[in-house]
């Protein structure tokens, strides 16, 4: 059973539509979908809310993507959840837009918000569903790359990622979590397959043509 829904981001206007903020994305999505309303607990420096169905918290930390730990380790420690009982959202560089799977565990990639929740509970354990925002190709550009908005057509793809999670949403919060993941990515977009470039043969120069050519290249021009 999941006991803790936990979305990543950056907090603030300028922030808000970038590619580092898709976590905050689908949990802001779902709470309002459920009746979900937040409010801005300074103790925990994030916005909070409960999912009345389930139990489960919703938690956006407003401590900005390296330090969004503190807000996680802080309600987790006090309603005692267990770091399998938590499902943090985040974006994922290693896939491409549309692409959402779930796992648990695992390394963090190099993302700065699964590195500070995995230092501040001590426990890689914790479950991740990684929307995809594909990757700029230079990992020298993934800084600036991430905190940019994507284009119309990968947030169009991102946004359909976001609605195939929300699908499963209920039963990763009521403990199914295979189940879950078991139709989530069977119902991945198929990847168009690469069109082949048929050579153009060019055509056959006449014999006449080649004959002129071969007896100038002898005798030269007259």
């Amino acid at each position: 059973m999941i006991r803790l829904l936990v979305g990543l981001g950056n907090p603030g206007k300028e922030y808000e539509r970038t590619r580092h903020n898709a976590g905050f994305w689908l949990v802001e999505k779902f709470a309002a979908a459920n009746g979900v309303s937040f409010r801005k607990d300074p103790k925990y420096q994030a916005l909070v809310g409960r999912h009345e169905a389930s139990g489960a918290w919703l938690l956006l930390p407003q401590s900005f993507m390296n330090a969004s730990g503190r807000a996680v380790q802080m309600l987790a420690g006090f309603f005692k959840i267990k770091p399998e009982e938590i499902l943090v959202v985040h974006d994922e560089l290693d896939f491409a837009p549309g692409i959402a799977r779930i796992k648990q565990g695992g390394g963090i990639a190099g993302h700065n918000g699964l590195k500070d929740i995995s230092q501040r509970i001590a426990s890689h354990e914790y479950w991740r569903l990684r929307l995809g925002i594909g990757h700029p190709g230079d990992k020298n550009q993934v800084a600036d790359y991430v905190l940019h908005k994507p284009s119309v057509e990968d947030r169009a793809a991102i946004e359909s990622a976001i609605d195939r999670s929300l699908e499963i949403l209920p039963q990763c919060l009521s403990g199914d979590l295979q189940g879950a993941i078991q139709k989530l990515h069977s119902g991945e977009p198929k990847k168009a397959p690469e069109k082949k470039e048929i050579p153009v043969k060019e055509p056959a120069k006449p014999a006449a043509e080649k004959s002129g050519g071969l007896l100038k290249s002898l005798f030269g021009k007259k």
